[in-house]
């Protein structure tokens, strides 16, 4: 198993408040730079389209501006992982295709200037404890009214719904059966407010337990839990 670390480098030292429309943005340039059929597979705006992968961003000396980010220096990393290794691939020769080219934003540009290949330790244990990498979303969605809730580690409910957020994951992956033995334990947790497309969201960063098959645990690993993971949310490490 492995991850990316994109290393970027910035024309100016900040970066948009709501870097996950810039990443995800990124992205979809990259599929596209891949092949027409790859960006069409993952981002059909006619389709329903479950994704394998997720990411977190390091922000060197992050002041969060109202407007913006503030970073100590002029360069930011990235790190991407994806549950589907020919997916995973195919992002990889279209970040190469991204290389040394310019991307803009407003008044402002930011290059890929590297690409490192990590590895990602097996896990092998049904117990492992985790860092939440990038800010962890959990959602109940109510089709009625078409409305979310959504859970911190400070609601009543919370790993219930996260129960819930991994087994529909899960379903439309055809591995449902994996779910039935999955637990989170809250360690130490805090809420945050993360703006999501324009709309501050309660999400949670912290530290968890999670006990389940080893095959549930490295895909989770890769792919991220919750809701929103390929937006940036819900990346973690195993620290235990």
């Amino acid at each position: 198993m492995y991850q990316y670390k994109l290393t970027f480098s910035l024309e100016k030292n900040r970066l948009p408040r709501e870097m996950d429309r810039l990443i995800i943005s990124f992205l979809k340039a990259s599929a596209q730079a891949c092949s027409q059929e790859f960006y069409e597979r993952l981002y059909d705006k006619h389709k329903s389209i479950i994704k394998n992968y997720t990411f977190s961003c390091y922000l060197p000396g992050a002041k969060f501006l109202k407007e913006e980010i503030e970073l100590d220096g002029n360069a930011f990393s990235l790190f991407f992982s994806d549950a589907d290794l020919q997916e995973l691939l195919m992002f990889f020769n279209g970040f190469q295709l991204m290389k040394r080219k310019k991307y803009p934003m407003n008044e402002n540009s930011m290059t890929l200037v590297s690409i490192r290949m990590q590895p990602l330790p097996e896990i092998r244990e049904k117990e492992i404890v985790i860092r939440m990498q990038s800010p962890l979303l959990v959602r109940r969605h109510n089709s009625e009214n078409n409305t979310d809730i959504y859970y911190t580690c400070e609601t009543d409910g919370f790993e219930q719904a996260l129960k819930e957020n991994i087994a529909f994951f899960l379903d439309r992956m055809g591995m449902d059966a994996m779910a039935e033995d999955f637990f989170v334990q809250i360690i130490k947790g805090k809420k945050v407010i993360v703006p999501v497309f324009g709309r501050n969201t309660d999400a949670t960063l912290g530290i968890f337990k999670l006990t389940g098959s080893c095959r549930l645990l490295n895909l989770l690993y890769q792919a991220g839990m919750g809701v929103r993971r390929s937006e940036g949310h819900g990346k973690f490490e195993v620290i235990g």
